[in-house]
């Protein structure tokens, strides 16, 4: 679900990061690439789910974003969740023309899904920059389904996801970029690519002052992890170990909002509403403390102990996790 919108309220101290942004011009400043080259690089997809998908209740049989063109071969680059457990899949390219689509990978650290098509797109792929030369004021494009639009990099930081998600450092840009921002194209002053679109947020800068806009998944995390998902369609390995829980940080204290059915956690028996109170003896600081200390206890498979307040009494847990991929229906037949 997307945060409830607000006010779009700039701080003071963005204001002439925002007079730079609204001199930007994206043609001249990428030389190698015209926007209308840009743009066509970036392509439609829509996508039908497993029918016993795990992630059908909170996202639905059919979905629909954006995908971008990464290589001359019809390789798409979108964010995972539009097409994780898809059986179907379909291009769009920015003339119109439709191919299906095969499923090629998904990585659950990163959120990044990869599509190849089997008909010739005839898109001229976008360059993969680096982002982490992005600094916080810079001038970017976001590109689209809806189109193109400006924006600001307001902040580079941390984000944890009550999914069980965590990127040591994401992209945020304001204003935001809505509807179909998903998969959209972060693109820099260079024009290349240095972004991923998932999700709309209500506090882009961490300072809970308002200033909603959008998270990116940073480009710098495809690289190492491309060769294998094109390959394998995952990472090689045990994973991170995953328990099966939403869990809201509120006031300095985790509550657990869902327990995903079948899942480690509901197996072990906990419940929505209760809350976490450590790892193994430990009491996390945070959301994010909360993962890398589950996370240390070993890979997937690994039994995490979980002290929990269960209706009103202080427990403990004993949760033997799992890969979440092997929870996922990822077979693209069924």
């Amino acid at each position: 679900m997307e945060p409830p919108m607000r006010a779009l309220l700039i701080p003071r101290s963005l204001t002439l990061g925002l007079a730079a942004l609204l001199a930007l011009h994206v043609s001249a400043a990428a030389q190698t690439l015209s926007l209308e080259e840009l743009l066509n690089g970036v392509v439609r997809i829509k996508t039908a789910i497993h029918p016993e998908g795990r992630t059908v209740p909170n996202l639905g049989r059919e979905r629909e974003g954006t995908g971008i063109v990464i290589d001359g071969n019809g390789l798409v680059l979108t964010i995972g969740y539009l097409m994780v457990e898809a059986y179907t899949a379909a291009i769009t390219t920015s003339d119109g023309r439709s191919w299906p689509a095969n499923v090629v990978g998904y990585d659950n650290d990163t959120g990044f899904g990869l599509l190849q098509s089997v008909g010739p797109l005839n898109a001229k792929p976008l360059p993969l920059g680096k982002s982490g030369d992005v600094k916080e004021h810079d001038p970017v494009l976001i590109a689209g389904i809806n189109g193109p639009a400006r924006a600001l990099v307001v902040a580079k930081r941390e984000f944890a996801g009550s999914w069980e998600y965590l990127l040591d450092e994401a992209i945020f840009t304001t204003p935001p970029y809505q509807p179909n921002w998903s998969g959209a194209a972060l693109i820099s002053r260079e024009g290349k690519l240095i972004g991923v679109g998932s999700l709309i947020v209500g506090d882009t800068t961490g300072k809970q002052d308002n200033v909603p806009g959008n998270m990116f998944v940073p480009i710098d995390r495809l690289p190492p992890i491309l060769g294998e998902l094109m390959a394998d369609g995952r990472i090689a390995g045990p994973g991170k170990p995953w328990l099966g829980l939403n869990t809201e940080e509120v006031r300095g204290r985790l509550f657990v909002s869902r327990v995903m059915p079948d899942s480690p956690a509901a197996r072990a028996g906990l419940e929505r509403g209760d809350i976490i109170l450590g790892v193994n003896g430990e009491a996390p600081k945070s959301l994010a403390d909360f993962y890398r200390k589950i996370w240390a206890v070993g890979a997937a498979g690994a039994t995490v102990p979980l002290d929990v307040l269960h209706d009103s009494e202080k427990r403990r847990f004993e949760v033997k996790s799992i890969n979440r991929l092997d929870h996922l229906k990822l077979k693209s037949t069924f």
